[in-house]
């Protein structure tokens, strides 16, 4: 069984009816006793992030809902971190954070792929035992964070994707419906 930590991916049990949750994947970024902060990284919003932040008008991939948490703050991940410094390494050479305004200057000069960036209103976030009441209530599913995973390219893949690196046991909850009632 895999210990939730940094770099944990929290995937969703197919039946979640928290709206904020339903079919998400979430990446903790940071897991301490006091709590757990993640960004969900398969909820894209149908804004651009110029409209949040104007230098950044060459950036076209979608901005993400991070989590129902502070969505007055953007947040970033990366593959960067000889670019942008101040990142912290989650794993598999994803970075939370660093310097936004250097981030924000290399995507305006091309100096970055796109792809190999992320931006994300808000956060998921969990006080002292909350996570781990979800987990007892078997809410999440848990796997390790890869590269291939967080840089998507098709967020609406993201969750099955995340799925399929569970045991095989666990593949059949890919075709489950939303509501088990329509089963």
């Amino acid at each position: 069984m895999i210990k939730i930590k940094k770099g944990t991916l929290l995937i969703a049990e197919p039946f979640l009816k928290d709206l904020d949750f339903q079919r998400s994947v979430v990446l903790i970024c940071d897991h301490q006793r006091e709590g757990t902060f993640g960004v969900t990284i398969n909820k894209p919003i149908d804004i651009k992030i110029a409209t949040l932040v104007e230098e950044l008008e060459a950036y076209n991939n979608p901005i993400f809902n991070g989590g129902p948490v502070n969505r007055e703050h953007i947040h970033f991940l990366h593959t960067f971190p000889n670019l942008i410094p101040g990142g912290e390494l989650i794993s598999d050479h994803i970075y939370w954070g660093g310097d936004f305004q250097i981030a924000t200057q290399l995507i305006q000069k091309n100096k970055i792929d796109p792809d190999g960036i992320k931006f994300f209103v808000g956060y998921a976030g969990w006080g002292e035992g909350q996570l781990k009441k979800e987990m007892d209530e078997k809410s999440w599913l848990i796997t390790s964070a890869t590269r291939d995973i967080v840089f998507h390219k098709n967020p609406a893949k993201i969750w099955v994707d995340a799925v399929k690196k569970l045991d095989d046991d666990f593949h059949p909850i890919i075709n489950y419906p939303l509501d088990p009632s329509f089963n």
